[in-house]
């Protein structure tokens, strides 16, 4: 018999203990296989995005149409989770209503909450449908509590995805004086940039990474063997150069290689994914509303992996944080298919603050 209660966090039924439920683990699902993967290994939310241009993940064969969409919730809910759809980029003029229709499916549907970033559907939402639960995507870059304030007070925006750019000491004040719950990434794809839109990326390709799903798309995207070593490209520019056996993340030009003075290095940020295992304990302790996987680009087996090790990991530190130490058998499989097969902790590590 499935077991339901009411979440501690969002009120939201899930299945399982109260206390191994009080924080959300929330994974990616970019196939229904992949959201099938992640309910099973344990995740309490998925999210997902439709076939168009309407999230930030927008590449040919993944996302949901209607039908999809619909067997996903129903597997969910019939397990006991929650469903997200993200319907993170900005609106276009020449096409508003592709938006705002995506909207009134997510109401007709019962999605979840709908993760959104244009202030402009979020106002449609809020008028048409008062009932739909409302958070703050990651693309819309509040870093602040004053501005994630302004969205709850304009909005009734009940949740914040927090950009991978701040230390822990700043999240803990976000979290502090947010009048909404704060959701953070704790594994994937790290992004130093304003994430969504930027410029690096726009002036080297002519496109928006919001609207185009990526900041490096692919049909801009080189590799070449040369003497020298692994040639990547993007549009021309060479953005790094890989010599034998050395690991080679995808490219994307903040994790490039550049000429500063007399050396060349990562001047940005290297080619490595963030996991933030090893101060789990302090993401509970500041009182964080939901852990973030990165990846609805990724695999169901990718997918399934991250999600089981996560799961694992959370319910040890919910259930004795003192004591908690992240094993080494987690991280090696987080590891295995970490970006470039390195992890960091990324801007929450900054010991001098």
């Amino acid at each position: 018999m499935l077991l339901r209660r009411e979440s501690a966090v969002t009120g939201i039924a899930h299945s399982g203990d109260r206390n191994a439920r009080r924080v959300e683990l929330v994974c990616p699902a970019g196939t229904l296989a992949a959201l099938k993967a992640a309910v099973d290994a344990g995740a309490d939310c998925v999210y997902m995005g439709l076939r168009n241009e309407t999230n930030a993940r927008n590449f040919a064969g993944l996302n949901f149409d209607e039908r999809a969409a619909a067997e996903g919730l129903r597997y969910a809910h019939s397990r006991g989770a929650q469903v997200f759809l993200a319907l993170n980029t900005y609106a276009q003029p020449a096409a508003f209503t592709r938006w705002t229709d995506a909207l009134d499916l997510a109401a007709r549907l019962r999605f979840d909450a709908v993760i959104l970033a244009d202030p402009g559907l979020m106002r449609y939402a809020a008028q048409r449908h008062p009932s739909l639960r409302l958070h703050l995507s990651v693309q819309g870059s509040a870093t602040t509590y004053e501005a994630i304030n302004f969205y709850v007070q304009r909005f009734n925006v009940r949740r914040a995805v927090l950009p991978r750019v701040l230390s822990l000491a700043q999240v803990e004040s976000v979290i502090a004086h947010a009048q909404c719950e704060i959701e953070v990434f704790g594994f994937g794809s790290l992004c130093v940039m304003v994430e969504g839109r930027c410029a690096l990326s726009s002036y080297a390709t002519g496109e928006g990474p919001n609207t185009v799903g990526v900041c490096s798309p692919a049909k801009h995207v080189r590799w070449e063997e040369t003497p020298a070593g692994r040639d990547v490209r993007l549009n021309g520019v060479l953005i790094d150069r890989f010599g034998a056996g050395e690991n080679a993340g995808y490219p994307t030009l903040c994790k490039g290689r550049y000429v500063v003075g007399d050396s060349t290095y990562y001047a940005i940020e290297e080619p490595t994914s963030l996991n933030t295992l090893d101060i789990l304990p302090e993401l509970l302790r500041i009182g964080v509303a939901a852990i973030k996987i990165e990846g609805r680009q990724r695999s169901p087996a990718y997918v399934a992996q991250v999600t089981r090790v996560w799961r694992a990991a959370l319910d040890a530190c919910v259930a004795a944080p003192d004591e908690f130490v992240a094993t080494a058998a987690w991280q090696r499989e987080l590891a295995a298919v970490a970006e470039g097969r390195q992890t960091t902790l990324g801007a929450y590590h900054r010991p001098w603050q």
